[in-house]
């Protein structure tokens, strides 16, 4: 009989992990994986954008691997993490340099092209800060179904970008932190509503830009979006094979 143990920062649950590369345009290859359910066919897709990676943002950000690391096995989603262009984690460096959000287009397009040709279904494109402005520039691609916007800045999408996503009428789910130093609820709600009138602005009371002490409540957000059948809270303790891994944080 196995023991019934927490879900901590380290714990990985089980799930079919691959190490992918994905191509660009501009012929680059950059570092990903994609993790599937262990046993089933997956019920939707999360395609994860991460933070600017000037500022350490990468694959391995700790809300990426949690999700990487549970959520085939909690909510049967398949997940698709990679460093954008010139980023670095324990898993490698992608090709090229960080564009400031220009040449990062085709490093969403990359991963989108890849979801679709391996056959992932119903694909959500999960950003986080810097990711957030990748997902809104150029991510409203015709086989996202949504996107959800977590600590959005708004630092480089401009009003037009999100109109895009109105008229398209996809749901955007935004989790904004109550302490955010860029983009607090009030003023979400204020910019987004401009533009994205059907945007849902949710507020993460307590929280900072960077959700530490939140993963929890961030995971069942970003499932409740993707898979509102799966129900949340999703479980905090497990029950059958896992691991404990720690991840080497690389930064240059």
């Amino acid at each position: 009989m196995v023991d019934e143990v927490r879900i901590k920062a380290d714990t990985v649950l089980p799930a079919r992990r691959e190490a992918v590369t994905l191509r660009t345009d501009d012929g680059l290859a950059l570092v990903g994986e994609l993790a599937l359910p262990a046993d089933r066919v997956p019920r939707a897709t999360l395609v994860l954008l991460h933070p600017l990676p000037t500022h350490g943002g990468m694959m391995d950000s700790h809300l990426y691997r949690k999700a990487a690391w549970r959520l085939p096995a909690l909510a049967d989603l398949a997940v698709l993490r990679f460093n954008t262009r010139g980023t670095v984690s324990e898993a490698g460096r992608s090709e090229g340099a960080f564009d400031h959000a220009v040449g990062e287009r085709l490093d969403v397009a990359a991963a989108l092209a890849f979801a679709a040709d391996r056959g992932l279904p119903s694909v959500w494109l999960v950003g986080w800060s810097f990711g957030t402005d990748l997902a809104l520039m150029h991510g409203c691609d015709p086989i996202v179904e949504g996107a959800v916007l977590i600590s959005p800045p708004l630092r480089w999408s401009e009003p037009d970008h999100l109109r895009v996503w109105a008229r398209t009428g996809k749901p955007v789910v935004c989790l904004v932190p109550e302490f955010d130093t860029y983009l607090p609820p009030a003023e979400a709600r204020r910019r987004f509503g401009a533009d994205i009138p059907t945007a849902d602005v949710i507020d993460f009371p307590g929280a900072k830009h960077l959700m530490v002490g939140h993963s929890d409540k961030v995971l069942d957000a970003i499932v409740s979006a993707a898979v509102p059948e799966v129900p949340t809270p999703l479980p905090r303790t497990w029950s059958g094979p896992h691991e404990r891994r720690q991840v080497t944080i690389v930064t240059s």
